[in-house]
Formats: C-alpha cells, structure tokens, sequence
C-alpha cells in the first residue's frame, strides 16, 4: 500500500477514535459516572485499593501523589530485577540461566520507566514466565504511571486537586489499558499472531536441517507493548519479526495504536478545561508536527542511496522488510519515536541520514502526540513558556487558563526542558571522550548519532536504538539506567509540582490584557517556539551527526 495512503489512513483512524476514547478517558480520570462499567468494575477496584491501605483520598500536596507512585515502582522494580537475576529459581521450563547482574539492573530499569531498551536476546535469554510476571507486568503499570501522571497534571492546570494516585494507577489499567489490549490481542491472535505457553518447536527445513521456532504469549504481549507505548519485542526483531507483526494489517493497527491514547489524552484535557477548542488546535499543532517530519523520512527512504544509484535504483531498503517497503518502514519510524513507544520493523541503524535525523528529533521534542500522559504534559509546559515569552513581547500579563503565570511555573517549565538534554548529552559527550567505552560499529559522524540516539532514547523513555551499538556492557547499561531514571523521575517530581502551585493560585476573570491561547495565531507561535527550543537545544548535535554525514555522501 502507498505509503501516503498508510498516512491518511493513520491519521483519520487516530483522529477519528480521539473524540470517543477521549471521552472515555475523561469519565475515567474526572470521575464521570459509566453506567456500563461501574457496576462490575468498582468493587474490583474498592477492593484493590483497600488491599493496599489507600481510602481513596486525593492528594493534597504535589508529594502526597509523588510517594506513592514512588514507593509503588520501586517495589514493582525491583520485584522484575529479582525475577530475572534469580530466574532459574522459578518457573523455569526453557532452562534459561538468570541474567548478568547489570543486564537485569537495566531491563527491569528500562521496563519499569516505559523505556524498553533491550541490552538482550529475548528468545535466549526470558522464559515464559520472565517475559509474563516481569516484563509484561510493567508494561501496564509503567503506562498507567504515565497516564496518572499526565492527568494529575491535567487536574492541576484546570485547578482541581491533582487526585489519587493508586486509584488513577488502578482505573487506567482496568478501565482504559487492559480492556482496549484484549480486543487488540484478539485481533492479532486471529492475523497468526501466536498465544501458546507450548514453548519453542523444532521443524525441518527444505535443506533438510532442523530449525527452532520460538513461539510464546505474543500475541498479549504484543498488544499492550504498542497501546501502552512500551515498545520492547518478544522478539530480538521486535515488529519486524513475523509473529510479533504479520502483514501490512497488523502494521497498520499498531501505528493506530501508539497514536491512540496520546491522541484522546489531548481531547480529554479539552473536556476537563471546559474548551475543546483549545485541544482541537493541540491536535492540529502535533499532527502539522508529525505530517512535516513524516515527509522528510518518507523522502529521504525513497529516494534510496546514492552510493548505490550506479548499480541499484529505487528506494533504500537496507535492513527493510519487503512486506512492509521502505516507505512504511519510514512512517513506522516516525510514529514509534514520536509516540516515545520505540517499537520497530526495520533497522534504525540503516536509515538514511535524513531518515535517522527524524526519530532523533523526536526523541528531542518529545511532543509529536508523545508519550503515555507525559506527551500532553510536556506540550502544555510549551504552552506555558510561550504564554510567558509572548506575553513579554506585546506587553500583556501571561496567563493560563485563567491564572497567572509566574516565576514558579517559568522555572519549573525551564527545568522540565533542560532535565532531558542533560541526560542525553552529558553522558553522550563521557562516551565519545573515551572510546574503550564506545562499542560503537561505525566511527565518524554515524557513530555519534549512534551513541547519542542511544542515551536521547533512554532519556526520553522511548527505547529504540540504532542497533549498530555494541551496548550490552556494564558501562553501557549503568550509564543509560542514570539517563532512564532520570529522564523518567525527575520530569514527573517537576510536572506535579508545578501543577500542584499552579492549583493553587486564584482565578483572574479574563480582561483586555489577557492573551487568547486558543487561536490559530497562538498554535503557530506554539509550533515556532517548541521547534526552536528543540533547535537551540540540540543543534549542535545534529550537525555532529546525521546532517554531517547527509553532506558527506557524494552525490
């Protein structure tokens, strides 16, 4: 299928489901009774928050929702550490040994921050059990910790209390993840994707040899890693592995998917604000975003290699599926890396460089529909900054949603910006100053972008990588748990603290001087400011890497 057509498709597919499911996640977040639900699901979840001692009473202070959610992915970390250090010891059927301590370290790390980087081979390294109890456990909490967070903030700007942290945790799983991921698991269980316990199966081949087909609980797997925005493959070929992603179908539901609840996330802070105009110009603002950077890798994938064009015309299908096509391939990228889910079905490290320079932006901006309840947060802390600057540049008082900004929210936002460049480029800029520490495959400017991407990736909680990465060492995995953690806890502490002062202020009536933030002119300015800031940040960067080696390719 056209590639152009697959974004049509995506796009009128998320944007069509944005106005339903976000209504959905407004009744769920705000308490809106649900006829449908509340009957069969409120004891469940009375019951669940009693087992853990909480009655249920929202947060008073920023930190009454930061300790739980804090002790609670400590503890569910530190669980899935111990299920894959000491994996031998439980149900075991595969025989796997346990994994190396900072390997474990890591994986437990990067799953529970709804990173999923993979310092691993999962078919040789995680059983059954590994891959259920640890792995696919945390992708529902480490996504409904994002969504709680993303509508605790929500609460704050609209000022309403920021809520109950265990009780958003609980409904976004049984109210919103898990219901929407067994219809998806449904659907790919009956496109061939496997869901057996049965364990791996030994074929013979056409040349008359014997091959081991590892097959597990996929298809379960593979539905919440792409609607909660995990990203981590069951396979070492993530969702360019046949039984994890089959056809072009199955591809197409699982960009739908990483696009969906980032989507209805938007219209359902329009619905807590009281203006759903405001979240239809967010809408168009990201999707704007995500058509221009959509574009650039299409072209850059079609227009094949020009190191290749004496002997091989057409697009550059380099580390490509051919069930899928470059194109698509390219389109898949731009999605997953601007959803922060970091799932793929083609080699990352074989891009072109303009097609390499797309998802690194994205994990840069961090707002191109973004990640689960953290991409709408991060694009009102935008909205927030460009309240203030334009408000300094005509003279008018910045104000938000009928309260004003001041110097609390400006650093607060300016913090929650400067964390994740810190933990990209400090620690990429320690990696090449040393190169025992590399373990890069391609030196030069490709082998920049290569060790920036990977620490841009754990940062911004995404997961993908440009594979080409010797990355499986100690000092791979403890410094990129420094990026992970921090990209991860730090924003969250920031976000709920400047929701929780912004709460706080008393609402100004709207006067002469108030500037209007749900006009076209204002989602322009947006646009500009998140691109430059975005530009300043990292630009150097980028020069280093793919726009470097885009001009060093003779043409």
């Amino acid at each position: 299928m056209n590639a152009w057509i697959q974004v049509a498709l995506v796009l009128a597919l998320v944007l069509g489901s944005a106005p339903l499911l976000g209504r959905h996640l407004w009744q769920v977040f705000d308490d809106r009774p649900q006829p449908l639900l509340d009957g069969w699901l409120n004891p469940v979840e009375t019951s669940l928050l009693r087992w853990v001692g909480d009655r249920g009473r929202p947060a008073e202070q920023a930190w009454d929702y930061l300790r739980p959610l804090l002790l609670s992915n400590l503890l569910f970390g530190a669980v899935a550490f111990l299920l894959l250090l000491f994996q031998p010891s439980w149900l075991n059927p595969q025989g796997l040994p346990g994994m190396r301590w900072d390997t474990a370290l890591h994986t437990a790390i990067s799953f529970l921050t709804n990173t999923d980087q993979q310092h691993y081979v999962p078919e040789q390294s995680l059983g059954d059990l590994a891959q259920l109890g640890a792995l696919q456990f945390l992708f529902f909490t480490s996504a409904a910790t994002g969504l709680a967070v993303g509508f605790a903030f929500i609460r704050g700007l609209c000022g309403r209390p920021l809520g109950n942290f265990n009780r958003d945790l609980v409904r976004s799983i049984t109210r919103v993840l898990l219901p929407i991921s067994l219809v998806f698991g449904l659907i790919l269980l009956i496109n061939g994707v496997p869901m057996t316990l049965g364990g791996p199966v030994s074929l013979p081949t056409l040349e008359d040899a014997t091959q081991i087909l590892v097959r597990g609980p996929v298809a379960g797997f593979e539905a919440i890693k792409q609607l909660g925005e995990n990203g981590g493959g069951f396979f070492t070929a993530n969702s360019a592995h046949p039984f994890e992603n089959p056809n072009p179908f199955t591809n197409l539901l699982a960009m739908v998917a990483m696009f969906a609840v980032p989507a209805a996330t938007i219209d359902a802070f329009g619905r807590f604000l009281g203006n759903r105009r405001q979240a239809t110009l967010l809408l168009l603002l990201v999707t704007g975003l995500f058509l221009a950077l959509a574009t650039l890798a299409i072209t850059a994938e079609q227009a094949g290699n020009p190191l290749l064009a004496p002997w091989l015309s057409g697009p550059n299908l380099e580390g490509k599926e051919l069930r899928f096509g470059a194109a698509v391939s390219a389109l898949f990228a731009t999605i997953t890396t601007g959803s922060m889910t970091g799932a793929v079905n083609a080699a990352m490290d074989s891009l072109m460089p303009l097609g390499g320079l797309v998802p690194l932006f994205n994990l840069f901006l961090q707002v191109v529909f973004g990640g689960q309840g953290t991409g709408v947060a991060y694009l009102l802390v935008f909205l927030i900054l460009t309240v203030f600057l334009t408000g300094l540049m005509v003279g008018r008082t910045p104000e938000l949603f009928g309260r004003k900004v001041e110097k609390a929210e400006v650093v607060f936002s300016s913090l929650i910006l400067l964390i994740h460049p810190v933990f990209v480029l400090v620690p990429a800029a320690i990696t090449i100053g040393f190169p025992a520490l590399q373990g890069i495959s391609n030196p030069g400017f490709h082998g920049v972008s290569q060790v920036v991407y990977e620490y841009a990736s754990a940062a911004a909680n995404n997961g993908s990588g440009f594979e080409g990465l010797g990355d499986g060492t100690v000092w791979w995995n403890l410094s990129t748990v420094v990026s992970l953690l921090g990209g991860r806890y730090l924003p969250f502490i920031a976000l709920l603290l400047l929701a929780a002062g912004f709460a706080r202020k008393q609402p100004v009536p709207p006067s002469h001087g108030t500037l209007a933030t749900d006009t076209g002119l204002f989602t322009v300015v947006t646009a500009v400011v998140i691109l430059i800031l975005g530009a300043l940040t990292f630009f150097p960067v980028l020069a280093l890497g793919p726009i470097a080696e885009a001009f060093s390719i003779p043409r």
